[in-house]
This record gives C-alpha cells, structure tokens and sequence, in this order.
C-alpha cells in the first residue's frame, strides 16, 4: 500500500487489500503487507498511521510485514535502500539497462516534432501512427563518443529499462490473456539521477526478493504488468528471481456520472466509513461485491464465508459501480445479526467521543446504556446514529433542548394541549412503568381526546426526547423517570 497524503485510503484500496487476503487465506497462502513509501512528499507519519489503522479496523490481519515483521524485512520500501541499490547494479552490469541523459525539455521538444511531422502528413493524405508521448527510446542505442559528449557537458543520468521488441502476453487472472505490444511501451527509468529508486525498480524488487507468487491490483496499473514481466525476465537472468508473479487486475471502482471514483469524492474515503459508524464486516461485505458475489442471489455474508468461497477467476472484469445506499444497507443487515450486548460494546466509542456517556464509563451510565441499547439497536443502521437517538436520557437537564424544526413543526397551539393532558394525566400516576405510562396516555389521548397515534404522541416524544424520532416513547420515559419527564413537559408548558 501506498501511504495516501490526505490520510484516508481510498476505498478501491480496501477492495484490492480485500480481494488479495481472502484469496491468500482460501489457499493458505501468506498474505503480505508491505508500505510502498519512496515517494517523500506522500510518505507522513499521518498516512502511515491512516493505513495499519485502517487494516487493523477492518481486521485483514498480515503474515508478513509492517509490524509483524516476517524473513524477508525490512516492509517499509524507504527501509530497502540497500537492496535496491543492489539490484540495480545487477541490472546496470547486464545489457537490459542503459544510461539516458536526455532532460525533460528535450523529450518534450522530440514529441512536439514528431507530432508536428505525423500531421503534416495526414494533411497531406499519408496514413501513419500518431506519434506515443513520453520518451523515445533516443539514448538506448548511444556510441560511446556521444555518451563521452554528454558526461563532458556535465549531463546528468538516469538508468532506463531496454524494453525488448515484440509482444509480451501474460494470463491474467482477472481478465484472461492480455497481449501487448513492446513497441508501445517505452522504455523506462528505474532511478532518478540522484540515485532513488522508482517505483517502477522498488514494487518488482520487493516481488522478487520476497517471493510473491500472486498479485492481484487496479486495472489502472494494468499498462505497467509488459514493464514488469520484462523486467523479471531480467531478474531471473541476473540471479534476482526464479520467475515473475501471477497478476490479475481489478476493474475500476465507479462514483456518480459513470466516472471513475476519485479521491475528491467523499464516498471514496476508507476512514470515513469508521468515523461515521459503518461495521468493518459491513463495509467488507459490501466492498466485497464490487467485482465479486458469493452466490446470484445472496448479498449478505461473513468475511470467513467469502474466505472459504472466493475465487479469483470469480472477479468480474467490468467496472463496479459504488452505491451508498447499498453500502449503508448492507452494513444495516450486519448490525441486526449482532446481540444487543455487543452492538452495546461497539457504540460505547462513538458516545464517549460524542460526550453522550462519561470517559471512563461511570456506573449510572453503563446502568442506563444497559437498559437503553434494547430499545435503540434495531433503530440504527450506523453505530455513530447511537448518539442522537440517545443523547435525550444522559444530558443534565440544564443542557437539554429541542430541536428547532421539530418543536416548530409539533409543538403549536394543538400540539401544547396535548402536552397538557399528558402531563396531567402522568402527574397522578402511583406507579411509574412502561405499561402505567401507555395506559394513561392511551386514556388522556386517544380516548379522551379522539386523536390518532401520530398526533398524540408526536407532540409529547419531542416534548420528552427534544425530537420526533427516538426510542420507543413509553419505554423512553421510564428510564427517564418521573422527576425529569414531568420536568420537561412542564418547562415546554411554560409552567
């Protein structure tokens, strides 16, 4: 994994981090998690932070790598100085490597040329080939009085990789036979001048050096597998390698307007999902079906099922479109298959950040949470809505207030009136339970006043709760007691 500079991953991420755990545990393989931070300007604290805690959330746990450690460490690619240094002089002793002193501005001027050139010709009616951008091969093939020429210059260098001619035609795993053709590919560097290595040196090295056998990416990386075959062609040739990976590359995430999901869309960031309450077995599960299905009509399942029935030849080849809704729905189905008591110990978190519940837990409030979480867990598709739906039965009464909307919109000259009769039908009660509660309100309201459901009760849930959605109202105003439901309803009666 690439650290990511805003700190959250981006969703696509968990799908490729996904896809490759549970094929490695279905064949009880090593799943590897190594950081791929060469990049300086990326490579924070924060990002590394974001990414072990985002595996350890959804709980993808590694056999080998960052934090665990493992025979082939160090994982960290900024840790790999030296064995990238190595290879790389076993690549630049062989004939597969060459030095290009060309600049920037010079290639650039090269493609303009060229260009020019292929329209002219077009507009003369010649057919040609659009000219490819990028590099052009131009110092692959230097006599030794030119490179004399450009060092004398004081011309700096970088090492680039001799793309050889033909075609390079690989399985993917994903997308079955792939062909490319080499003349398309230019050749490439593998160092900056400085002497870093680039990505396109550091990800096949750490394959080589560590074994890996499969792996499986985004199919925007799909046009650098010809470059890496090549060059592990080269690595076995130099001592480096027995043979190249199996690849197989996943289709694209999509957002909204048939684009592919970028990092600027909020649905895209992994973290966020954590912020506001997803279950990480939710957020897998529903992950998990971009690309993949466990069977035509079944959504739902456990990560240790997808384990047992995933293959990768499963993966479907067209892009997967990500649906939020489907997302929150599914994660609402795996908070109904979780007891009370541990959706209870899942929620605690979000109600201490959310200042809901004391941090630690005091007795009085672990008391009530015991005896509200029954009433709100079927209510709630997110652990972070536990919060709103609760918050009513913690708050001190000097701090307790409706909602603006809600009381303008319940709470006018007929809704106050039935505030009043429930309090004076409330006030007398002997015995104060959910089921005296219903009665008398039942009595004061629907009986006595002929109202239905809705009207009775709305008025006096936002009077007690401060909103018209909470709990269950009866059950709600028992565990706030008599002293601070009468309490409310009078201070909205103005009493």
């Amino acid at each position: 994994m690439a650290p990511s500079p805003t700190g959250s991953p981006h969703v696509g991420l968990v799908r490729t981090a996904l896809f490759n755990w549970a094929f490695a545990r279905h064949h009880g393989g090593t799943f590897v998690f190594r950081i791929e931070d060469t990049d300086k300007a990326r490579n924070t604290q924060e990002s590394y932070d974001g990414l072990i805690d985002l595996m350890r959330w959804l709980g993808l746990d590694w056999d080998e790598g960052v934090e665990v450690g493992g025979p082939y460490g160090p994982y960290r690619q900024s840790e790999r100085s030296e064995i990238y240094a190595d290879a790389l002089g076993r690549l630049r002793a062989s004939s597969h490597v060459y030095e290009c002193y060309c600049t920037g501005e010079e290639v650039t001027a090269r493609y303009e040329e060229r260009l020019a050139a292929y329209k002219a010709a077009k507009a003369a009616g010649e057919k040609g080939e659009a000219p490819a951008q990028g590099y052009d091969n131009h110092c692959r093939d230097l006599s030794e009085d030119q490179i004399k020429a450009y060092e004398a210059e004081g011309r700096s260098s970088v090492p680039r990789f001799r793309m050889p001619d033909g075609s390079i035609t690989f399985d993917d795993l994903v997308r079955g036979e792939v062909t490319f053709e080499t003349k398309h590919v230019p050749d490439y560097a593998l160092a900056r001048a400085n002497g870093d290595p680039l990505y396109t040196l550091t990800a096949p090295v750490d394959d080589a050096t560590m074994n890996i056998t499969h792996v499986f990416r985004g199919e925007d990386l799909l046009s650098s597998t010809p470059r890496q075959i090549a060059l592990f062609d080269a690595f076995v040739e130099v001592g480096l390698a027995d043979r190249a990976p199996a690849y197989g590359h996943l289709p694209y995430v999509m957002g909204q307007g048939n684009k592919k999901l970028s990092k600027r869309d909020p649905e895209a960031h992994a973290l966020k999902y954590r912020e506001e309450g997803f279950l990480p077995e939710g957020l897998l599960n529903y992950v998990a079906l971009l690309g993949w299905a466990i069977a035509a009509d079944r959504d739902i399942f456990t990560m240790e099922e997808m384990v047992e029935a995933f293959e990768i030849s499963d993966v479907v080849k067209n892009p997967a479109r990500f649906d939020i809704k489907k997302a929150e729905a599914i994660n609402a189905s795996h908070m109904r298959l979780l007891p009370v008591e541990e959706i209870t110990h899942r929620v605690i978190p979000y109600l201490k950040a959310d200042g809901v519940v004391s941090d630690p837990v005091s007795d009085a409030d672990a008391q009530m949470l015991e005896q509200a979480m029954p009433l709100v867990a079927e209510r709630i598709n997110k652990l972070g809505e536990a919060s709103d739906m609760l918050r009513f039965l913690f708050v001190p009464e000097a701090d307790f207030t409706l909602d603006e909307e809600d009381a303008a919109k319940l709470l006018d000259e007929e809704g106050l009136g039935v505030v009043k009769a429930s309090y004076d039908a409330l006030a007398g009660l002997s015995t104060w339970s959910t089921a005296e509660i219903q009665d008398a309100l039942t009595a004061a309201l629907i009986d006595g006043l002929g109202l239905k459901p809705r009207k009775a009760y709305g008025p006096v849930r936002v009077a007690v709760t401060g909103k018209r959605i909470s709990p269950p109202l009866f059950e709600s105003m028992e565990l706030l007691g008599r002293e601070r439901t009468l309490g409310r309803l009078k201070a909205v009666l103005g009493k």
